[in-house]
């Protein structure tokens, strides 16, 4: 896949993550069980934060791209306290969050927190980012459960390219010596992160013919993705080259 998911795969795989996320919760052993991944959270605050997360990127894709702001789940119903009406409550976020989508279309403008990106400000954008934060929760619901599983290929894939798309480029200036990021999947795709005077941008499938990058992480997809969000220790993966640039990476913010 070296192309972005089609929007209606996107709708499709949010709808299937969604699902998983729902069953790792009936799974789980208790409702305030702690989330090794998220240690700030029981299981309950991570519910919460799925069913009324879902619930304010309806509204926002609704708000239409005038808005400058994300909504809030003002309207929304509170979250049950009782396991079987949770799982109905889940259900109508991301039922609400798809049909909002739907409803707007894939070129629609959206406000997006990520600003400054190679990430546009389309609703396909934020269907595409909503899929990874889904995917990357019920990783964490399923380690809750003590259930992990691997991110799913097809989700994965894209969720490595969305992270350096939303989350690392920018056009603020990279404050070290310029260099580049290579980050390679086990299922054959590869992307590579140029971190410079001018800013940070990705490009797909790096060659022998383009310069030596500063560091290369190996690893599957789906860990990469596990990797980025701080869900697994860069120890996990294959490391070629300077690690001290990933901790430079990492503790970047261009925003200051």
């Amino acid at each position: 896949m070296d192309t972005t998911p089609e929007f209606s795969d996107l709708l499709r795989l949010i709808d299937e993550r969604s699902a998983a996320f729902r069953a790792a919760v009936a799974a789980a052993p208790s409702l305030d069980a702690q989330v090794p991944t998220c240690p700030d959270w029981t299981l309950s605050d991570l519910i919460r934060h799925i069913g009324e997360g879902r619930h304010a990127w309806a509204a926002t894709v609704a708000a239409g791209p005038k808005a400058t702001a994300k909504s809030t789940a003002a309207g929304a119903p509170p979250a049950p306290g009782d396991p079987e009406s949770i799982q109905a409550w889940l259900a109508a976020s991301t039922h609400a969050l798809l049909d909002a989508l739907r409803e707007a279309g894939p070129d629609r403008g959206c406000w997006m927190w990520w600003g400054d990106s190679q990430s546009p400000p389309t609703c396909h954008a934020v269907a595409r980012h909503q899929l990874q934060e889904l995917a990357v929760h019920t990783y964490d619901a399923q380690l809750t459960a003590g259930a992990p599983q691997s991110l799913p290929a097809e989700v994965a894939l894209d969720g490595v390219e969305d992270f350096l798309s939303t989350c690392c480029s920018t056009s603020s200036p990279w404050p070290h010596k310029a260099t580049a990021f290579d980050f390679h999947a086990a299922e054959g795709r590869s992307w590579r992160l140029t971190a410079d005077a001018t800013g940070a941008r990705y490009t797909r499938n790096p060659t022998a013919d383009d310069p030596a990058p500063g560091v290369s992480v190996h690893g599957s997809a789906g860990d990469l993705v596990l990797f980025m969000y701080d869900r697994i220790p860069l120890t996990s993966l294959r490391v070629d080259g300077d690690s001290g640039l990933i901790d430079l990476l990492r503790a970047w913010d261009p925003d200051q």
